[in-house]
């Protein structure tokens, strides 16, 4: 027996149907998509969630609450945990050393979880109330250290305005002259009026009776 003799199991393996290859291929004219429709198109491709048209699941569902994007993730360590490690004094580096802190975060914060019989000093940026009083009726100290600063993102200042001058005011178009013939219709409708104002009043004849 070699490789060569191997094979897989009758049924295991099955051999890929081929669409579009004629009437005879058994999967021909429509391809397996039916006649007309959205789907039977070509580049067809459905929205993840879609649901034909009706309010889909993911809208429906009612959603609480937010993500607070001014979170701090501190690296959290019991009362207990340090009770199991060697050594009196534990601070960031030391946690780190020891493999207890793998992500420091934004600090080292201690818990009140466990318990403590040995005096031990303890360094962090945050200490909860239970392991404070836990740390300090066994003897120990606690020290609390500064927050680390929080790096802002750099404020882009804004382009200061483009200064649009005003538009030239437009120009002031020439009087257009009075043509001749109007000018000469004007004189001689003056001469009119005044030689009718010179005249005397016609006298009206008395009527026969």
């Amino acid at each position: 027996m070699n490789l060569s003799d191997l094979k897989p199991p009758a049924g295991q393996k099955h051999k890929k149907q081929r669409i579009g290859q004629g009437m005879g291929s058994g999967r021909g004219k429509y391809s397996g998509r039916g006649a007309k429709g959205q789907k039977s198109i070509s580049g067809y491709s459905k929205m993840r969630g879609f649901e034909g048209g009706q309010m889909p699941l993911h809208r429906r569902l009612p959603k609480r609450g937010f993500t607070n994007i001014f979170r701090r993730e501190y690296a959290i360590v019991n009362v207990g945990r340090l009770a199991e490690l060697e050594g009196d004094t534990f601070d960031m580096a030391r946690l780190v050393e020891l493999g207890v802190v793998k992500k420091q975060g934004a600090g080292l914060k201690i818990l009140g979880d466990g318990d403590l019989a040995r005096k031990i000093s303890v360094k962090a940026h945050l200490f909860s109330k239970s392991a404070t009083e836990k740390i300090q009726k066994a003897g120990g100290t606690v020290e609390l250290i500064a927050p680390k600063p929080v790096v802002e993102a750099p404020v882009r200042k804004a382009k200061p305005a483009a200064v649009v001058a005003p538009p030239p005011p437009p120009a002031a178009r020439p009087e257009k002259a009075e043509k001749p013939a109007k000018a000469e219709k004007a004189v001689k409708a003056e001469k009119a009026e005044k030689t009718e104002a010179k005249a005397p009043p016609k006298k009206r004849a008395p009527k026969s009776e």
